[in-house]
């Protein structure tokens, strides 16, 4: 039996309670989870992550160490969160979502089907600081979109499916192809993301 830390909310379901708070490091803080968590089979979360009330997992989701997560989050099958990252509350990250160390996420933010970010800009080649993307409030990102490594999608911005973005996005934007061009946001994906209670 694998080494767990974990202070858990009320009304928390969890499959397989070993699997939370995995103990990575004897010096770790135990995963704090609130309420109303549902964590399905062979999810693992790690020790030293905050979780905030209402948690949802599919199956092999992985959230590793010094993650901090809102409220009304939720994180699909088989999404991996690498640790040092900083997620907001409404957020969901569907099927097979990669998010690198040191990632920002805000809030009411929605990561579509096998979207993936890097944070190594010169992967295995060279020494780099690992600097994962930022996505402000209010970003949608289509399934299969790649976001390199320091870039920042702006609070409320658009990027379509399979697009590679390689440079800052501003708010309010749609970005498309591959690379990312940048357009106005057309009036049918304006407003907010529907991801709030």
């Amino acid at each position: 039996m694998t080494e767990t830390r974990v202070e858990l909310g009320e009304e928390c379901v969890i499959d397989d309670p070993d699997s939370v708070g995995y103990l990575h490091d004897e010096s770790a803080d135990p995963a704090v989870i609130g309420d109303r968590a549902r964590i399905r089979k062979g999810t693992i979360v790690y020790a030293d992550v905050e979780i905030g009330d209402d948690f949802t997992t599919g199956h092999n989701a992985l959230v590793r160490e010094k993650t901090t997560i809102g409220d009304s989050v939720i994180v699909g099958t088989d999404t991996v969160i690498d640790g040092t990252t900083e997620i907001g509350s409404h957020v969901s990250l569907q099927t097979g979502v990669y998010v690198p160390t040191n990632t920002t996420i805000g809030s009411n933010v929605f990561v579509g089907p096998r979207a993936v970010m890097t944070n190594d800009p010169y992967p295995v080649r060279r020494d780099a600081d690992l600097v994962g993307p930022t996505l402000e409030d209010g970003v949608s990102v289509g399934a299969n979109a790649t976001i390199l490594p320091g870039v920042r999608i702006g609070a409320g911005s658009f990027v379509a499916a399979g697009a590679t973005v390689t440079e800052d996005v501003p708010p309010h934007t749609l970005a498309l192809g591959t690379p990312a061009r940048h357009r106005d946001l057309p009036e049918s994906l304006s407003g907010e993301n529907l991801l709030h209670d």
